[in-house]
């Protein structure tokens, strides 16, 4: 007994892939031809796994090579286990690929600036050796760089474009930044006709949720009047603080704490969202390090936020009551 146990424990990974070559090809001279070795040593290497175990694998003719019932099961078992080494190694290299990764992606501008900052600053802390590039990128400029392989994925706006993948993170409605001086209202909403008859403040055409907008519009055949049009968010906040018109965000943007003299309404009538995204190539295959930022991001992203109150103080103007 004790000399079997030590054959066994004898029996080398290349004797097994030379019996998983011959038991699945169901010949010595193919599963040769696939290992680069001559039949003859194949069959040794057959002979020396049969003679360690002390049973017949296979019976051999002039014709044809039929594995026994024990050459059956240990067929089964070597897939099994060369299953498990496999899915070992690609754990270990994985691990090894997340040690010394690279990762770059684009991020549209408003989730740049209000949710990406802790998804970087966590994965830094779990996985310091891996370098992250960003690129904070309009709408389409995103796109463009997703689409040509410059960057591994984007995190934006879901758009109709049948060339891309979307994973969803969050759904992110839309507000407006009401200036006290044109309305009156206890609500904290605001439907999208009584916006219309306001000068508008939005961002420009090459924002996703510009043409999000434009076509809700469009849908409901309502006009709007541009005050004015900006790149960034909070250029269009501080425009409505200053009185200069509604402004038109996605509630991911609005500080908590908004200027006094103004409302956070949400739009209603139809109720605006726009939904955030995880943005790949269809059929893209994304790298271990990247995937591990994606995982984080779609932890961390998603995480609710609070509903923006203005301070305590009241207005002196006499706006009309919505």
């Amino acid at each position: 007994m004790k000399s079997a146990v030590k054959n066994i424990h004898n029996i080398n990974l290349k004797l097994l892939q030379a019996f998983l070559l011959v038991g699945e090809t169901r010949s010595f001279r193919n599963a040769a031809e696939m290992s680069f070795r001559s039949t003859s040593a194949v069959s040794a290497q057959i002979r020396q796994l049969e003679e360690q175990l002390g049973v017949i694998l296979f019976y051999r003719t002039t014709r044809n090579v039929r594995l026994t019932a024990e050459g059956e099961q240990l067929l089964d078992c070597a897939k099994r286990a060369l299953m498990e080494v496999e899915d070992g190694l690609r754990k270990i290299q994985e691990s090894a690929d997340i040690r010394r990764g690279r990762v770059s992606l684009a991020c549209s501008p408003t989730i740049a600036a209000t949710r990406l900052a802790r998804v970087l600053a966590a994965f830094e802390t779990d996985y310091p050796s891996i370098e992250v590039f960003v690129r904070e990128l309009s709408s389409e400029a995103l796109m463009d760089s997703v689409r040509q392989r410059e960057v591994d994925f984007g995190i934006g706006p879901i758009v109709a474009h049948h060339e891309f993948t979307f994973e969803r993170l969050l759904e992110d409605p839309l507000y407006a930044v009401v200036p006290k001086r044109f309305i009156t209202t206890s609500k904290d909403t605001i439907t999208l006709a009584t916006l219309t008859k306001m000068p508008l403040l939005l961002l420009n055409q090459s924002n996703a949720l510009r043409d999000y907008l434009d076509n809700v519009l469009a849908e409901r055949n309502l006009t709007m009047t541009t005050r004015y049009e900006f790149t960034q968010a909070q250029t269009l906040i501080s425009m409505a603080s200053a009185g200069l018109g509604a402004a038109i965000l996605p509630k991911v943007v609005l500080p908590e704490v908004i200027d006094p003299s103004t409302y956070a309404l949400r739009i209603v009538s139809p109720s605006l969202s726009r939904e955030i995204a995880i943005i790949t190539v269809r059929g893209q295959s994304l790298s271990p390090a990247s995937r591990r930022l994606l995982d984080l991001m779609k932890e961390l992203i998603g995480k609710t936020q609070e509903v923006p109150h203005a301070t305590r103080k009241t207005s002196r103007s006499r706006p009309q009551k919505v």
